[in-house]
């Protein structure tokens, strides 16, 4: 069994004394795992980094083995990110999010092309805290939980949407809240696909997705808590909120 494609490295952990086993998002192949005979040599070292854009040859006896990749880098995209904390600690969550949620070897074309695109903006591109926001409903809407955030979810109202309901996932106005508005989640315009208007907007659409990642996502995952690294991210993009 074997195929080439190429990727985004996502996770590398050690195995044995030399080797590594690292996690790779392909378009055809998705979320694949391998082994790098070598990997764990100050070699590779430059060349296994998350976020890295890969080449990859895996090879096994049979289809449900591990296997072992070949790789040659194509991309390296750490020196964007480490000119940029916040896009380092970003990479970190969407890396992390991604090992933790997508299921193992099943393509997702459309998610791995949202993600090719949030990867090479990092550290590049400013408007990369909307972009990797919009990643994360993406990544709901890929693993079946969308959010519908098109019109009131209480009145059919198309305009004046400030809020998302955290038991529908739907949009709801700011008339069709009334009373349980304090109840209701924030839906600024960035997480709509607007421009940004003001700071606050991607950490309170980050509050909205974390939501639904925490309370929808995770626990059709066996409940796992999410991954660290987006934590991480979130309270270091609070700390600098005057930069998003």
């Amino acid at each position: 069994m074997d195929w080439r494609d190429e990727g985004a490295l996502l996770a590398v952990r050690p195995h044995g004394e030399s080797a590594a086993i690292i996690e790779v998002f392909t378009a055809a192949h998705g979320r694949h795992a391998g082994v790098v005979r070598g990997g764990a040599s100050r070699r590779m070292a430059p060349v296994l980094q998350p976020g890295a854009q890969l080449s990859v040859e895996w090879r096994a006896r049979l289809e449900d083995h591990l296997g072992a990749y070949r790789v040659e880098l194509l991309r390296s995209r750490a020196g964007a990110v480490m000119a940029e904390r916040r896009a380092l600690y970003a990479l970190g969550a969407a890396c992390a999010l991604l090992s933790f949620a997508l299921p193992e070897r099943e393509p997702h074309s459309g998610l791995y092309g949202a993600t090719q695109h949030l990867f090479d903006a990092f550290g590049t591109d400013p408007r990369w805290p909307a972009l990797y926001l919009l990643w994360e409903k993406a990544l709901l809407e890929e693993l079946g939980f969308a959010l519908d955030l098109s019109a009131c979810a209480a009145t059919g109202a198309t305009d004046d949407l400030v809020y998302v309901s955290p038991k529908s996932g739907r949009a709801v106005s700011r008339a069709g809240a009334g009373q349980w508005a304090d109840r209701l989640l924030p839906l600024p315009g960035a997480l709509r696909g607007e421009p940004v208007n003001a700071p606050g907007d991607i950490l309170e659409g980050l509050r909205t997705t974390g939501y639904f990642l925490e309370h929808w996502l995770a626990p059709s995952l066996g409940d796992r808590p999410l991954p660290p690294a987006r934590a991480r991210f979130v309270h270091y993009l609070a700390r600098n909120e005057d930069r998003t």
